[in-house]
This record gives structure tokens, C-alpha cells and sequence, in this order.
């Protein structure tokens, strides 16, 4: 249904990122479609997933918002067309400028991970002359099934405020003069895909509404979940569109949420993920004594996933149907780790077969580096190539 077009990809210089836009607008129809039945859920993309400047204004059309991790994602975001009233803005280490950016273009929130950051955004504002929208970020405590290095919601990890500490900082903004306090936000990791860890989310951000009501706190105006939800790594053409359905219909059961409180969500990989590639190209096939190895012109330098988390891609000659064999995967870069997949089953390949390593939209163009000195690669969108 979205099959790649290999034969328009033979005078591209490679590597380079190839998006499927239309996978990509059927996504965020069947996002919409999801939320537009459910009043009150408001869905801002995870720009930190891909910034590629079309893709973002499709995503930007189709109504969401965006989620910034720094200044430069609330300027490209702004560049995109999203209103300001739409960005929403996380991390935690916001330098000064990023912080006065947001306050200038007036964006709808700020998550605070801290009394700190609080302290100096309410410094900041009052410089400026302006408010600043507080959410809370609370560290839940609440696990994943999903890659250590990708989990946030723990209490080791450096996200966060601690729950004991949620009452004492929302207080303290309340009482600061240049800052309002407008909501609860949590993250409990990415490439989630059990519901389960979803479920107990809601249960948590229960416990903490009551606490906080009890207290004579609330109730919060916004209440803000975080994303993580998965896609299928393994057969991408077999689920090109995560569950959404799944997805929105397990906080609708277990979240419970106060009258006119609003939800938000902050997906990336499940938004673009599926629709983007790395179309690369083998240079050399090298016998060893004990392996073969297909030697492509793609590195770590261009998708540094496998080798920062062990990350699974599934790989695709797009020249060859012959019978094949195992073959290690690898790049040029002068780095061990410099590895797409082990003993990898591809059809016969040879010097000069274009391959396309699957499932790359997010967390691909986007980390991306010069290592080596190699330029950064390229991204097209299919209407680039017609």
C-alpha cells in the first residue's frame, strides 16, 4: 500500500531519508479521527522526532501542536506556522534565550522540571514584563516495558519533580508573581506498547489529583500524559499506522478526569515514524572466514539508533529478489558499534543494490552528525521526486 519507489531513487546521491506523505497525512487522519470524538484531548507532536521543515507543516495543517525540548524546536515550530498558543515547551536544562523566547512568541505552557527552572523563568518574566504558564512535571515513579535508555518515569532518572515535592512547588508558584500554575504534565518513556504501563500512569496521576484536592489544590486545568506510545519495527507493512484507537481509549477508561480539564498528549515516533527511511547503497560485499559482510554508504552518523540502543531495523534490498543469505550490516564510520544488524537475512547483494533501512522517521534525519567529517544527509518527500 505505501511501497517504496526504488526506481526513483536511482540518480539520488545516497544516503539519504525518503518520507511517504501520504502514510504520513493517513496517520494524523486516523490521530485526528481519534481525538475529534473526544472532547478535550488536544494532541502536540514531539518535534524532537523529526524537524524536517515539511513534514512539520503537514503536521502543523492537520491541526496538532508541537512539543519543544528547546529553543530551536519553538522557532522551527513557530517557522512551521504552529500559533504560539499551540507549542508547548519541556526539558530539563532551558537556557535564558530559550526561555525569553518563549515568553516573546507567548507559547502555551512551560513544563517545569524544577524549583530552580521555576524560580528563574518567574525572574525571567518579570525582566519582560510577562506571565508564564507553568505545567509541573512530575516524576510518577512509574516503569516501563521499554529500553533503559529511553525510560524518564523512574525515580532515578533525571526527569522530573519528585511526587513528595508536588504540593511544595505548585504553592511556591502560586504565591510568585509573574508566573500561573495551569497544569500537571508526565513522561514515562518511549517505544511503549503495552498498554499496561498506560494504565498504571492513570492510576498514578489519580492518586495525585485526589492528593492535590484534598489539599484544596485543583482541579488542575490541564493534565498532560506525555506520548511513548510504539510502532512495529519488525513489520512495518503490516502495521504502517499504530493503534491509536487502543492508545486514546485506555486513558478515556482509567484517567479520570475532572469536569472541563483538558488532556494532552505528545506524540512523535508514532506519528512519523512508519513513513520515513534511510535509502542507502552498497559499496562492497567482504568474505571473512566466518561471515559476510554488506558494507553500505549509510553510518551511525546518519542513524545512530542501533548503535546508541541496539535498535532493530528491518532492512530491505530494494535490487535483488535472488536467494540470499546472512549478512552483518555495517557502515563506513571508524567506530565497533558502526552496525545496522548481525547475520541479517537479505537476498543476494551486491556492490551498487540500493537498500532501505525501514521504520526510520523518527529519531533518524533528525540525529544525525558530521562524525567523520561526512556531510549530514539529505531528506526528500515523495512529491520531491515526481
Amino acid at each position: 500500500m505505501y511501497n517504496l519507489p526504488a526506481e526513483k531513487f536511482q540518480g539520488i546521491k545516497t544516503p539519504f531519508y525518503y518520507y511517504n506523505t501520504r502514510l504520513l497525512q493517513d496517520t494524523l487522519d486516523a490521530v485526528k479521527a481519534q481525538t475529534g470524538k473526544r472532547p478535550g484531548y488536544h494532541v502536540h507532536y514531539a518535534v524532537k522526532a523529526c524537524a524536517h521543515p515539511d513534514v512539520l507543516r503537514m503536521i502543523q495543517e492537520a491541526g496538532l501542536g508541537a512539543d519543544c525540548v528547546s529553543g530551536g524546536e519553538i522557532q522551527a515550530s513557530l517557522d512551521a506556522g504552529f500559533p504560539a498558543d499551540r507549542i508547548v515547551y519541556a526539558g530539563v536544562g532551558k537556557s535564558d534565550w530559550e526561555i525569553e523566547l518563549g515568553l516573546q512568541a507567548g507559547i502555551r505552557y512551560f513544563n517545569v522540571e524544577s524549583v530552580a527552572e521555576l524560580e528563574v523563568i518567574n525572574e525571567i518574566a518579570a525582566r519582560m514584563n510577562r506571565t508564564a504558564n507553568i505545567s509541573f512535571r512530575i516524576n510518577p515513579d512509574v516503569g516501563a516495558h521499554t529500553h533503559a535508555n529511553i525510560t524518564t518515569g523512574l525515580a532515578e532518572n533525571k526527569f522530573g519533580i519528585a511526587m513528595d515535592l508536588m504540593e511544595t512547588v505548585i504553592r511556591k508558584a502560586q504565591e510568585m508573581s509573574h508566573t500561573t500554575f495551569v497544569g500537571l504534565h508526565f513522561h514515562i518513556g518511549s517505544q511503549i506498547l503495552e498498554m499496561d504501563d498506560f494504565v498504571a500512569l492513570a492510576h498514578r496521576i489519580n492518586e495525585l489529583q485526589d492528593r492535590l484536592e484534598a489539599q484544596g489544590i485543583g482541579p488542575v486545568p490541564h493534565i498532560n500524559v506525555g506520548g511513548g506510545l510504539g510502532i512495529d519495527y519488525e513489520q512495518p507493512d503490516e502495521h504502517p499506522i499504530p493503534d491509536f484507537e487502543a492508545y486514546f481509549q485506555t486513558y478515556e477508561k482509567y484517567l479520570k478526569l475532572r469536569p472541563g480539564q483538558e488532556l494532552h498528549f505528545e506524540l512523535g515516533r508514532a506519528i512519523v515514524c512508519q513513513c520515513g527511511s534511510l535509502i542507502t547503497r552498497c559499496l562492497y560485499v567482504k568474505q571473512t572466514e566466518h561471515k559476510q559482510f554488506v558494507i553500505v554508504d549509510a553510518g551511525m552518523t546518519d542513524l545512530i539508533r542501533p548503535a546508541l540502543y541496539g535498535a532493530l531495523h528491518r532492512i530491505e534490498n530494494l535490487s535483488s529478489r535472488e536467494a540470499g543469505q546472512p549478512y552483518d550490516v555495517v557502515g563506513p564510520i571508524c567506530e565497533s558499534s558502526d552496525v545496522f544488524a548481525c547475520q541479517y537475512n537479505l537476498p543476494a547483494t551486491r556492490r551498487g543494490h540500493l537498500l532501505a533501512i525501514r521504520s526510520a522517521g523518527a529519531y533518524g534525519q533528525i540525529m544525525a552528525s558530521q562524525y567523520n567529517c561526512r556531510p549530514l544527509p539529505k531528506g526528500y518527500l515523495d512529491k520531491d521526486l515526481e
